[in-house]
């Protein structure tokens, strides 16, 4: 995880929204994506629900914000679908996230939704997931 081969992540929204506050433990997710230290993939329709989602949550200013801070990075990578897989069939809103990261060929799926363990008795495509603790501890010891 370099700066010539940054880690390739896609943030389930569970994720990405208990990052958010600064008295969250794993705020250092957000500040190092800010960072530029590892690189985040996402869909139009990815960023459609954070922003609904962290308005439900927060505010919608807060939302605002956010997303437009996003849009300003570098390290955020607008990624096209090609292919639905449609591997969790329990929640299928849950797919937009592993198509994305299948399309980005992402290191990394984090995410604490339980629907995505079916993705761990998939071989093929491989989709690596870990949940929010893994990936913050994981940023903390690659950037130390």
């Amino acid at each position: 995880m370099n700066e010539n081969n940054p880690l390739k992540v896609v943030l389930d929204t569970n994720a990405l929204l208990r990052t958010i506050s600064r008295h969250s433990i794993h705020k250092n997710v957000l500040d190092k994506l800010f960072n530029k230290q590892f690189d985040l993939f996402v869909t139009t329709e990815i960023l459609f629900e954070y922003e609904e989602k962290i308005g439900q949550i927060f505010t919608y200013q807060t939302a605002g914000l956010i997303i437009g801070a996003l849009s300003l990075l570098s390290n955020i990578k607008k990624t096209s679908i090609y292919f639905k897989l449609n591997l969790i069939s329990f929640d299928q809103d849950d797919n937009k996230f592993v198509d994305c990261a299948f399309a980005a060929n992402a290191n990394f799926l984090v995410t604490d939704d339980k629907h995505y363990n079916i993705l761990k008795s998939v071989n093929f495509p491989k989709i690596n997931i870990l949940s929010l603790a893994e990936f913050s501890a994981l940023l903390e010891t690659k950037n130390s």
